[in-house]
């Protein structure tokens, strides 16, 4: 870098105090655990849903295949933080994932209008837009980390916790309107946040000309960024789709390894296995951010797509008794191999179009969405007892290994944003 880009560099890096980093990672966090919460939640919800709209697994998954197809759109919520800012679109998202939540209490007389809900929650949850803030304002030598810890806090897990304590008492359905509840703080919480920045930079130079306006990245992405986003959305598809396969775990438990159970004790056991899966999940994404900060996040993709193909591979084969242990593993390289995604895609893009050149790579990844819940509902119908279903899983994440030696990733560790914009 020039002289100039470097005083720049060290203009937006050194401005923010540890005390503002600390309060952007708590904020972030919380918005993070909404979304953690509202995509995991399935796995407890799943055989409360079959049962109160009588619908099979297999009907299940096909009707989500049709109603995931909206987040094809996405681009469109990520896109707005090129065009609004980071601060007023994780107004938006905090929005469309709370709200839908306390409807999904009360307005859902029938299997569609609790579909049309979830899909809505779910929607917001595939932006990872928290990642975009938390990204630009940490420092180099310590993004990979910064972005895990607010990762783990995402999966403070209150899917074990909530659910046998909200159930009895409320019913199922406060499953989802416990977020609304959480939304409260969370917005006070947002409204001290701070516009990053390197967006204010941009918009500046926007102003003066210097930087093109654009809307969804039309007219401003390269070959470069089409690169990108379709390898990361490559990586991110497969992810998606064994992350989506990983929901049915708390079904398979309770109505194929251990249909035994009355209801209460099947919630009771299965919170217990569930809260033992996301407290790996948080060591697998502290363990994730600190590998990709020290060994590079090659390395760190790698390792946690073998685990995860491993780990998913066995799961359906190992003895009843024997789940709980393979399911925590599962949960430590699921979220070791997350790390990836939400560390190197924000960081890989220029900052001008990060927002733009985000939603495009999640909304190719979406196609996850359509393929994972069909995927699941043909496997659901041909494998009585699941087995094969996550030996496929396993199977998945062999791709992203694939695609990382036939791709060659610039390995982004350590570097600035800047130095990586002009670099990669």
């Amino acid at each position: 870098m020039d002289s100039k880009s470097e005083k720049l560099v060290s203009s937006l890096t050194s401005e923010r105090t540890r005390r503002y980093i600390i309060y952007l990672v708590i904020a972030m966090g919380m918005i993070a655990i909404m979304d953690q919460y509202l995509s995991i939640i399935k796995t407890t919800s799943i055989d409360y849903i079959l049962n109160e709209y009588s619908v099979s697994e297999s009907q299940f998954s096909l009707w989500e295949a049709i109603y995931f197809i909206p987040t094809f759109f996405i681009f469109l919520l990520n896109g707005l933080t090129d065009i609004i800012g980071r601060k007023y679109s994780l107004l938006i998202l905090i929005l469309l994932m709370g709200i839908p939540s306390i409807c999904i209490v009360y307005l859902t007389p029938s299997f569609q209008f609790f579909m049309m809900f979830y899909a809505i929650t779910i929607f917001a949850t595939v932006s990872n837009m928290w990642a975009i803030p938390i990204s630009e304002e940490s420092p180099a030598e310590k993004r990979g980390n910064i972005v895990a810890v607010v990762y783990v806090i995402g999966l403070i897990p209150l899917q074990a916790i909530l659910p046998p304590l909200i159930v009895p008492h409320l019913g199922w359905k406060w499953m989802y309107g416990v977020m609304f509840l959480l939304m409260i703080p969370v917005l006070i919480l947002w409204f001290f946040m701070k516009e990053t920045k390197r967006y204010e930079a941009i918009k500046e130079e926007r102003v003066k000309g210097l930087k093109k306006k654009h809307i969804f990245g039309f007219g401003v992405i390269n070959k470069s960024d089409l690169r990108y986003i379709f390898f990361s959305a490559s990586i991110w598809m497969c992810w998606l789709v064994v992350s989506l396969f990983a929901l049915w775990a708390g079904h398979y438990f309770t109505q194929y390894l251990f249909p035994e159970l009355s209801e209460s004790a099947a919630l009771t056991s299965w919170s217990i296995v569930l809260l033992a899966f996301l407290i790996s999940m948080m060591v697998g994404g502290v363990a994730g951010g600190w590998t990709m900060d020290k060994i590079g996040r090659k390395t760190g993709l790698l390792i946690g797509c073998i685990g995860l193909a491993l780990s998913f591979g066995i799961m359906g084969f190992v003895p009843r008794m024997l789940f709980a242990s393979v399911t925590t593993f599962t949960g430590f390289f699921l979220s070791f191999s997350y790390s990836w995604i939400i560390i190197y895609i924000p960081e890989i893009f220029p900052t001008e179009r990060r927002g733009s050149c985000m939603g495009w790579t999640t909304t190719v990844a979406r196609v996850s969405y359509i393929i994972g819940p069909a995927l699941a509902s043909f496997l659901l119908g041909t494998f009585s007892r699941m087995e094969w279903f996550w030996a496929v899983a396993g199977l998945i994440m062999i791709i992203p290994i694939i695609l990382v030696f036939l791709f060659h990733p610039y390995e982004t560790k350590t570097k600035e944003l800047e130095a990586i914009e002009a670099q990669r």
